[in-house]
């Protein structure tokens, strides 16, 4: 099939499937004579298994990793696939326990404003985002 009926197939624009050949986790099967890109099943399945691993948080580098082991199953083990999930979760508890800090510090902000709608020359936000010297907080 060709790089449109694949994209349709799998619901993602042709751009998608271009940008993942440009970042080696997809190679057409073969080019028409006319220099069509040309895929089959194993191309379409090797899209799916990109798209879930996008969908559970995975990057193209990960992605790229995973896919090289599923590739060739037989030369690796479950202990490499479990240590990048493994890698991946910690990066996303990580994150996880950042983004709470910024709503903890945006709530205490956000109750310090009075949100009116007088002048701003006395916001308690601005002048505790202004406070150089961080003493203000």
């Amino acid at each position: 099939m060709k790089i449109g009926e694949l994209a349709k197939s799998l619901g993602v624009s042709t751009d998608t499937l271009r940008y993942y050949e440009q970042h080696n986790l997809l190679t057409p099967s073969s080019r028409s004579e006319s220099g069509y890109r040309m895929y089959n099943q194993v191309q379409q399945k090797q899209v799916q298994f990109i798209l879930r691993a996008k969908d559970v948080g995975f990057s193209l580098k990960e992605i790229y990793e995973l896919l090289q082991i599923s590739i060739d199953k037989h030369q690796h083990s479950c202990e490499e696939v479990k240590g990048i999930t493994l890698q991946k979760l910690a990066l996303v508890r990580a994150r996880i326990t950042e983004l709470q800090r910024f709503e903890q510090s945006l709530s205490k902000l956000a109750l310090r404003c009075c949100g009116g709608t007088e002048s701003a020359d006395f916001c308690s936000i601005l002048t505790v985002l202004e406070d150089v010297d961080g003493t203000d907080n």
